[in-house]
């Protein structure tokens, strides 16, 4: 995989985006900047890095024969890539809290943002957009968050986690095929954070109410168990599940 590194820049994901439109990519290309400072997380968010502390990088990836309907499955794949290079560094107790945030225990690692690149109706690419607190030790106003340092208890060298990162990437995204999904969906909910455990969610409206994680749907819907015994479909925009 090509790596280009920036010293500073206001995202990558908007970086790949420019360039992808330039050049047209047909490999995989990844951006590595030791300063972002527009970096986004998901629903808008903003994602605190200090300035060469954590890996802040984007990368594009190219789909084949992939239907929009079928993106979840895109997801699926980042997120069970970073639980691999996580568990290869030595981190226990991982999560992902849906639709896509890595977890430790409860402490959250790493944020995945991923946009779509779509041509005629189909997908053809994505740009995936990866935050992971590698060696920062203090996060304001974010008591869930922690870094790689704390829980391991040491420094880590950025470059060589993201050399285990995109080539868990790649590995993960060469079995992202129909003949897969299943098992992918599988290997994705026996990590899922708070399964089968009461939950308080909220809603739109602010309003707190508990609920049991059953599974996702193929479109990346929250399926939830409420308290008259009906599962319930819900997706991002629509519910949050509160620690």
């Amino acid at each position: 995989m090509d790596i280009i590194k920036v010293d500073a820049i206001d995202s990558t994901n908007r970086f790949l985006r420019e360039l992808n439109r330039e050049k047209a990519l047909v490999s995989p290309v990844c951006v590595l900047a030791r300063e972002q400072f527009s970096g986004k997380g998901q629903m808008g968010t903003t994602w605190q890095s200090e300035a060469g502390k954590n890996l802040t990088c984007s990368v594009f990836m190219k789909v084949d024969n992939f239907e929009l309907a079928q993106q979840f499955y895109i997801s699926i794949a980042v997120s069970l890539a970073v639980c691999d290079t996580l568990r290869a560094l030595g981190v226990q107790k991982l999560s992902v809290k849906w639709p896509n945030d890595i977890l430790s225990d409860k402490q959250k690692i790493c944020g995945i943002l991923i946009e779509n690149i779509v041509k005629n109706g189909s997908l053809i690419g994505v740009i995936i957009g990866i935050g992971i607190n590698v060696n920062q030790t203090k996060f304001y106003n974010l008591p869930q968050a922690a870094s790689l340092k704390q829980i391991l208890g040491k420094s880590l060298n950025i470059d060589e986690v993201l050399h285990i990162l995109v080539t868990q990437l790649e590995k993960r995204f060469s079995h992202l095929k129909v003949a897969n999904f299943e098992m992918l969906k599988n290997e994705y909910k026996n990590v899922l954070f708070r399964k089968s455990k009461p939950s308080t969610f909220q809603d739109v409206s602010g309003n707190a109410f508990v609920g049991i994680i059953q599974s996702v749907t193929d479109q990346g819907k929250l399926q939830v168990l409420l308290e008259d015994e009906i599962i319930t479909d819900f997706d991002l925009k629509e519910i949050k599940l509160l620690y």
